[in-house]
C-alpha cells in the first residue's frame, strides 16, 4: 500500500517514515471530521453545536491538547465489533481560559448518541484524574444519551468511577458542569456532585426518569423540558445554577466564572486590576434603601451601587430569590455576597434559601473566597409548611456552614436583623470577623409590634385605650431596646457606618484580613445537618 508524498510527483510506501505520519495526518483528519457530514448536520439541526465546536468556544484559540484522540473501544456483540470510531464518542484534554489552564470533556453526540461505554469512561476518569493532579479545573460539557447498554454493566461501572472522582475532586478543584443534551438517569448525578451546573433552554435536560417512565408510574403527562429542562431546574429545583437561551452565551458565562474562581483550594481567586476607585462613597445608596423597615426594595441595585463596576454574577438567580447570592469584585479582589432580598418574601429565610445559602457559603470557604454578608432580614418564614418540611435542619445548614467557614467573613446590617435569622447570618457571635452596621439598622429578637404585644400583654388588656396604650409600648421598646447603637454599645457591631462609605470600609477590612489564617479542629469530617 502506498500514499502520497508531499513531494511532487513521488510515492511513498507506507512502512517509511514519511508514509506513517502521512497515515497519522489522515488517522487524526477522520477523528477531527468525526463520523460524518450527515451526523454534524443532524447536530445542527438540533440548535447544538459539535464537540470540538464547543470546545473552541471555552478555550484560548489554539490552546486544546488532546488526550487519547485515538482510542476505540473493544467490546462485541451487537454490530459493536463493526463500529469502532476514534475517540469512542468523548472529546477530553485541556487548555487554556485567559491563560490559566484548564480540562475538559466533551461529549459527542454524533457518535453512539454520547453514551457511555467503557473505553469513553476510562477517557473521563483519566483526565479527570490529570486535573486533580494538576491542581487546575475541569469543566465537563454534557451531552450524552446515558450508559451505552451495548456494553451491560460495565458502562455502569463507568460512572461510578466518575462519581467517585467527583466527589475526590470536591472542594479541591473548581468543578464545572455544562448541560447542552440530555442527561437521564444515573448521569445525572455528576453534575449534581460539581460546584456549578449550567444548562441552555429547549436543547438541554436532566432527570432520573423520563416522561415516558413518569407516565407508565404515575399517569402524569409531561414533556422533557417540563420534566427537567433549563427552566425547571434553574427555578423549581434548584439542581441548575445557571440557564441561558444559547450555547454560545453559555460557554461565555463558563469562561467568566472561571476568571473569578482560583485554580484549586490551595490558591486565592486571580485579582483583576479595577478602573473603580476604592475611595468611591457610594451617596445613592441612601436614596435606595428606605429607612422604613416595612418598605421593600431592590437589595441587587445595593450591591451593583458596591462592587467594582457594579459587575456580579449572581448564582442560583432563579430560585430562592428571597436570597442573593454572588460573586463580584471589591477592588479588583474576589467576594462572594450573600444578601436577603427584601423584594421576594420581605427578605426571609425558608428552606430552600437556607439550603441556597448555606452550599454557596460551603463553596466559596472550600476556594478562599471572602465572604460579605448584607442583612435585612425579618426571620425564618413562618407555617405548617416551613415546620413540617425541616426549617429546623434546613435552617441549621446555613449556620453550620457559616461557622465551619474559615475565609475571611464580614457582615453588614443595613435595617432588620431579627430573632434567629439574624444569629445565623453570619452575626458576630458565630464568628464574623467585622461587624458593620448601617444607621437604620434595627437588631433585636422580634420586631417591636410582636416584642410590645408580649413583653406589655397584661398593660395593653387592662388599659381604658389599648391601641394607645401598644402605640405607647411599641415606642418605648424602640426606644430602649432597638435604636441603631444598643448592638454597638454592647460590642456585637463593630462600627455604624455612613452608607456612602460602605464600599471603602469593605475594601479596607478584606484588605487587612487577607493574610487571615484559622484552623479547624482536627477530625475527619464534620456531620453537617441533613
Amino acid at each position: 500500500m502506498t500514499v502520497l508524498d508531499d513531494r511532487p510527483g513521488e510515492k511513498q510506501r507506507l512502512d517509511d517514515a514519511r508514509g506513517r505520519v502521512a497515515e497519522l495526518h489522515e488517522i487524526r483528519a477522520r477523528a477531527l471530521a468525526g463520523p460524518s457530514e450527515k451526523a454534524t448536520q443532524a447536530q445542527h439541526a438540533k440548535g447544538k453545536l459539535t464537540a470540538r465546536e464547543r470546545i473552541e468556544l471555552l478555550l484560548d484559540p489554539g490552546s486544546f491538547q488532546e488526550v487519547e484522540q485515538l482510542r476505540r473501544h473493544r467490546a462485541t456483540g451487537f454490530g459493536l465489533e463493526a463500529k469502532k470510531p476514534h475517540t469512542d464518542g468523548v472529546i477530553t484534554g485541556w487548555g487554556t481560559v485567559e491563560g490559566r489552564t484548564v480540562f475538559v470533556y466533551a461529549h459527542d453526540f454524533r457518535i453512539f448518541g454520547g453514551a457511555l461505554g467503557e473505553a469513553h469512561a476510562t477517557k473521563i476518569h483519566k483526565i479527570m484524574d490529570m486535573a486533580i493532579s494538576a491542581g487546575a479545573p475541569l469543566v465537563s460539557l454534557n451531552d450524552g444519551a446515558g450508559a451505552r447498554i451495548q456494553e451491560g454493566v460495565s458502562a455502569l461501572a463507568g460512572y461510578g468511577g466518575i462519581f467517585q472522582r467527583n466527589t475526590k475532586a470536591s472542594g479541591v478543584i473548581p468543578q464545572i458542569s455544562v448541560m447542552l443534551g440530555p442527561c437521564a438517569g444515573g448521569a445525572a448525578y455528576s453534575p449534581a456532585l460539581t460546584d456549578f451546573v449550567f444548562m441552555v433552554r429547549e436543547t438541554s435536560q436532566m432527570f432520573i426518569t423520563g416522561p415516558d417512565v413518569v407516565k407508565a408510574v404515575t399517569g402524569e403527562e409531561i414533556t422533557q423540558n417540563g420534566l427537567g429542562g433549563a427552566d425547571v431546574h434553574a427555578g423549581t429545583s434548584g439542581v441548575a445554577h445557571f440557564a441561558y437561551d444559547d450555547e454560545e452565551t453559555c460557554i461565555a458565562e463558563v469562561r467568566y466564572l472561571l476568571s473569578l474562581l482560583p485554580q484549586n483550594n490551595r490558591e486565592l481567586p486571580p485579582k483583576a486590576v479595577s478602573d473603580d476607585s476604592a475611595h468611591r462613597r457610594s451617596t445613592a445608596l441612601l436614596e435606595l434603601v428606605p429607612a422604613d423597615g416595612n418598605r421593600p426594595y431592590d437589595m441587587a441595585e445595593v450591591i451593583e451601587e458596591i462592587v467594582d463596576d457594579g459587575e456580579y454574577l449572581e448564582v442560583h438567580e432563579r430560585w430562592a430569590r428571597n436570597i442573593i447570592c454572588a460573586l463580584a469584585r471589591l477592588d479588583g479582589e474576589v467576594v462572594g455576597i450573600v444578601a436577603n432580598q427584601p423584594q421576594t418574601l420581605a427578605g426571609v429565610l425558608d428552606i430552600e434559601a437556607s439550603e441556597k445559602a448555606a452550599r454557596f457559603v460551603q463553596l466559596c470557604d472550600a476556594f478562599n473566597i471572602p465572604i460579605v454578608t448584607i442583612l435585612d432580614v425579618p426571620g425564618f418564614l413562618p407555617g405548617v409548611d416551613q415546620e413540617h418540611g425541616g426549617i429546623i435542619r434546613h435552617g441549621a445548614k446555613l449556620l453550620y456552614a457559616y461557622c465551619n467557614a474559615t475565609v475571611p467573613r464580614i457582615s453588614l446590617i443595613l435595617r432588620k436583623a431579627y430573632g434567629g435569622a439574624y444569629i445565623v447570618m453570619d452575626s458576630q457571635s458565630i464568628g464574623a470577623d467585622l461587624t458593620y452596621a448601617w444607621p437604620t439598622n434595627e437588631i433585636a429578637v422580634m420586631g417591636a409590634d410582636g416584642a410590645a404585644n408580649v413583653i406589655f400583654r397584661r398593660q395593653i388588656a387592662e388599659a381604658d385605650d389599648p391601641e394607645a396604650m401598644r402605640a405607647r409600648m411599641v415606642k418605648e421598646y424602640k426606644a430602649e431596646l432597638m435604636h441603631p447603637y444598643y448592638a454597638a454599645e454592647r460590642g456585637l457591631v463593630d462600627d455604624v457606618i455612613d452608607p456612602a462609605e460602605t464600599r471603602e470600609v469593605l475594601i479596607r477590612s478584606l484588605a487587612m484580613l487577607r493574610t487571615k489564617h484559622a484552623e479547624l479542629p482536627s477530625r475527619k469530617h464534620g456531620n453537617p445537618p441533613l
